[in-house]
């Protein structure tokens, strides 16, 4: 079920507050774009500057409008892990088909406590568990061996998406953690020497804007056709390199704004994007013949 191009959705926000028409809009146009799932709530969806009650919405609206025609993984991760638990069973409740969970940030936990926070979690609910690796984002990298003993000892840990941006730490997690625990790509530029690893896909962040180019590098290199993988890699890497000029998702609700898919409205601590930056956004957007 997870795996192909899935998108990390952004939250399109209009007044300052959760712009739900736009929000169900963009959902059906990755349904009809061939998105192989959507995850709400994440890094690029602001989950951290959204309120409890926004974060239910935007995930009750995402399970609505998917109606089981892609899967929904919902970002309910939080360095509280009660708080981790609470979104989680809501989740669950209104019938996702997977939860994302970030490692807890700010506290910078021990592999001990990065292993009970995630137990925890997992014993709480039924539903399927993406682990989401990213120490650049939250002070700690979840080490491949504690991968390995949550992915054995809770049934529901399946998987992982991995933003360490190290090759050698995805294979390491390949080859301790169970065969079918699925590896995902959270760095669009390293989707298809993941996949070269044993990787299933991507939670991508350009696929808000090129849906159809993701899906088709992954759908290539499965089935076999190197050649039109690596030359869609390399169509989309001027673009990706674009849209994380600055902190994601600064550039990628500007891109968006640009191309009329959303506001590019953002909330702070998220700033607009300088004018520089914005000018070789516009540029890659040109470029790439997207505008």
């Amino acid at each position: 079920m997870f795996r192909g191009s899935i998108v990390a959705l952004v939250t399109p926000f209009k007044n300052n507050k959760v712009d739900e028409k736009k929000l169900e809009e963009l959902i059906a146009w990755h349904i009809k774009e061939g998105t192989d799932g959507i995850v709400p709530c994440g890094t690029t969806g602001e989950s951290t500057t959204l309120s409890w009650a926004e974060h239910e919405r935007v995930v009750e609206i995402s399970v609505e409008v998917a109606n089981k025609k892609l899967p929904v993984i919902a970002g309910t991760g939080s360095n509280s892990t009660e708080e981790a638990i609470m979104l989680t069973k809501h989740a669950a409740k209104i019938g996702v088909d997977g939860s994302l969970q970030v490692s807890p940030y700010y506290n910078r936990p021990t592999q001990k406590g990065l292993y009970l926070h995630f137990k925890s979690i997992a014993e709480s609910v039924d539903i399927p568990i993406i682990l989401y690796n990213i120490a650049s984002r939250t002070g700690v990298n979840i080490e491949p061996e504690t991968m390995a003993k949550l992915a054995n000892d809770c049934k529901n840990i399946i998987g992982v998406k991995e933003a360490s941006g190290n090759l050698d730490q995805m294979s390491r997690i390949k080859a301790l953690c169970p065969e079918n625990f699925i590896l995902l790509s959270g760095d669009d530029s390293l989707t298809l020497p993941i996949l070269s690893i044993g990787g299933k896909g991507i939670i991508s962040v350009v696929a808000n804007i090129v849906p159809r180019d993701v899906k088709n590098m992954v759908v290539a290199f499965e089935k076999g056709n190197i050649k039109e993988a690596r030359r869609l890699h390399y169509k989309l890497l001027p673009l990706i390199k674009a849209i994380f000029i600055e902190t994601n998702p600064i550039p990628i609700k500007t891109a968006m704004g640009i191309l009329k898919l959303c506001a590019p409205q953002l909330r702070l601590p998220m700033s607009p994007i300088g004018e520089e930056n914005y000018e070789k956004l516009k540029k890659a957007l040109k470029d790439y013949k997207l505008i």
